[in-house]
């Protein structure tokens, strides 16, 4: 009995040895172990693969804040007057009394006349408008009217917001925001004194800007004085 048992034994050790064992097949399905797992005998998760770090991403550019430029408007002030509604004109046609005369336009931006009625004045500078009535004359009226006109008054001007008395004042020619701050009765004790917001009409449109207190006005300006926070 002894000799076969040990027989057996070394029949045994030499499989083993040449490799004829079979080998542990891999279970298909089951997710590698941790050390946890063999040391506390209960399924733990292996830890997560690192992955790949993420290239950093560059923050989209912002486009650049441009400046807006102030509006040609102001740019000179020997620009041709151009007439608006509350302008007053003397209209002279020499020869002819029943013709001339004081014309207010109207908020239609028009005159109206003896004879040739409705006359658009709106966008016109006095030497243009003097040139639409002659030729509206010599349609039939007269043969060679000589006309002329010249503004007697301008149309307001307004002032808002920190001033003693804001409101519509009548224009007086050459003046500045600061003459027209004094006309509204000075600055009040919040005010912005530094710059002020002015409102202009033109032919393109309105425009504004923020313009110092010496600037000139012109007929038809909206001016803004605005509060300061400290």
């Amino acid at each position: 009995m002894r000799r076969s048992r040990a027989l057996i034994i070394s029949v045994l050790g030499a499989l083993a040895v040449s490799g004829c064992m079979p080998a542990r097949m891999p279970v298909a399905g089951v997710a590698p172990q941790s050390i946890d797992s063999f040391t506390y005998g209960r399924a733990y998760p292996a830890p997560p693969a690192a992955s790949a770090p993420v290239a950093a991403v560059a923050p989209a550019p912002v486009a650049p804040v441009v400046a807006t430029p102030v509006a040609a408007a102001y740019a000179s002030l020997d620009e041709p007057y151009r007439l608006d509604a509350g302008d007053k004109l003397r209209i002279v046609v020499y020869g002819q009394e029943g013709l001339t005369n004081t014309y207010v336009v109207d908020a239609g931006g028009s005159i109206t006349m003896p004879l040739i009625g409705a006359v658009r004045a709106r966008g016109l500078t006095p030497a243009e408008l003097a040139g639409s009535i002659t030729a509206q004359l010599k349609k039939g009226y007269l043969r060679e009217p000589y006309v002329a006109a010249e503004v007697e008054s301008y149309r307001p001007f307004f002032i808002l917001g920190e001033v003693a008395a804001p409101g519509q004042y009548p224009y007086v020619p050459n003046m500045t925001v600061e003459s027209a701050v004094a006309i509204a009765g000075g600055f009040t004790p919040r005010a912005q004194r530094g710059t002020v917001k002015l409102t202009r009409p033109s032919e393109s449109g309105t425009v504004q800007a923020n313009v110092p207190p010496g600037t000139m006005l012109r007929p038809g300006d909206t001016v803004v004085i605005g509060e300061r926070w400290f």
